[in-house]
């Protein structure tokens, strides 16, 4: 059990682990079904920085990411904080996710489902 929520307030009832991987899991327990096999439309819409309060909806979603290198993956976040994102990317050719951060700089645009 973890005791505190993602703003760090006390709550002796909750009866989650703390984001990332649960204990023991050593990242490689697949919690999460493959993401869908349709990609989400590029509007070609560029943004210069991510706002932790707009991505946060997608928040327990699956999240398609951009990135301003141009990589492109799916994405499925647990936590957002003031200036980055944690949570687990979707690895094909491994077939697998695995636990993911990235700083909010680095992400152009998303789109949620």
């Amino acid at each position: 059990m973890y005791p505190y929520d993602y703003f760090g307030i006390y709550d002796p009832d909750r009866q989650q682990f703390p984001p990332g991987p649960p204990p023991g899991a050593g990242g490689q327990q697949q919690i999460l079904p493959p993401p869908p096999s349709q990609f989400p439309q590029d509007d070609g819409v560029s943004i210069y920085a991510v706002d932790p309060g707009g991505i946060r909806r997608c928040l327990f979603k699956y999240t398609y990411i951009r990135l301003r290198n141009g990589r492109r993956f799916w994405f499925y976040p647990v936590f957002v904080g003031r200036r980055s994102i944690a949570g687990y990317r979707w690895r094909p050719r491994q077939y697998r996710w695995v636990y993911f951060g990235i700083d909010l700089n680095e992400i152009t645009s998303f789109s949620c489902q």
